[in-house]
Order: C-alpha cells, then structure tokens, then sequence
C-alpha cells in the first residue's frame, strides 16, 4: 500500500529549479476567519476587533499576519505537504491592505536551489506574491526553506 501515490504531495528540493513557477489555490477570507485569527493570535487591535471602526484603510481590514499565514497554510496543504522538513528564514513587505471578503492567492517562484552537505534534503529559496482577487499584489515575501530529496532518487 505505500506504493500508492500520496494525494496532495508536495514537491522535493531535487525536482525544483530556479526559475520554477507556480500558484496556489485561492482562498476568501470571512468575518469569522478574522475573528477566529485575532483571538487566537490576542491581535484585539481596534481596526480588527470594531467593526464601525473608521480606520484609514476603510472596509474591515484583517491582519498582515493572518494574510501571510493563510497563503503559507496553501503552501502547507500543498506544495510542502510531506517534503518540507524546517522554516529558515522569511523577510515580508507589505503592499496594500486585505479585507475581510477579498480572495488571496500566490504565485511562487523558487529563486534557488542547493542540496546540503549531507542527508537527503537541500535548502530552496522562493519569492512569493500574493495577489487579491483584482491581481493586485497585497504582500510579497521571501521564504528559505529545508525540503527533503526525493527518496526514490537515493534508493
């Protein structure tokens, strides 16, 4: 039965290049997401927790950690599902504000690639935008992770 192809797989450093570019699945953010968020995380800001709060940004804007986190939870459920082994290093910049009710995606494009000294597994390099349903970019960020080498390859 371990034969059988995983569903949702994601994909080894050694099968990825620089150059490489993808997307995510896109994903609506609800009041209770915002909600859900700004308790978990205790961001009870005033923009987040009023919603007649009349803020700059108008609308009902959502955190810029909740947008990141969702965009990495694509990521997870996807692209690094069961290949990703650590987190190295993010830098972020925020473009524009996301509101409850906008869809967020990403495209991703894997800025480098090296296998590690040892063990099967290397360290990638992706820059990633995230665009809201108007293909307005609302964030980009780099991320460097550790991903596994594909087992079959060292077999």
């Amino acid at each position: 039965m371990t034969d059988l192809p995983r569903i949702a797989q994601g994909r080894y450093f050694d099968e990825l290049t620089a150059g490489d570019r993808f997307r995510t699945h896109r994903r609506t953010i609800t009041e209770a997401d915002l909600v859900a968020f700004i308790n978990a995380a205790g961001m009870l800001e005033q923009i987040f927790i009023d919603a007649e709060h009349g803020g700059a940004m108008g609308g009902r804007p959502v955190p810029a950690a909740l947008t990141y986190c969702f965009i990495e939870g694509l990521q997870m459920q996807s692209f690094v599902q069961g290949t990703g082994l650590a987190l190295l290093e993010v830098s972020t910049k925020v473009k524009a504000p996301v509101r409850v009710g906008d869809t967020i995606w990403a495209i991703i494009a894997v800025s480098a690639v090296r296998a590690t000294s040892k063990g099967n597994r290397g360290i990638v390099s992706f820059d990633v935008d995230v665009l809201n349903q108007d293909e307005t970019v609302v964030m980009t960020y780099t991320v460097t992770r550790m991903m596994a080498g594909n087992p079959a390859r060292t077999a």
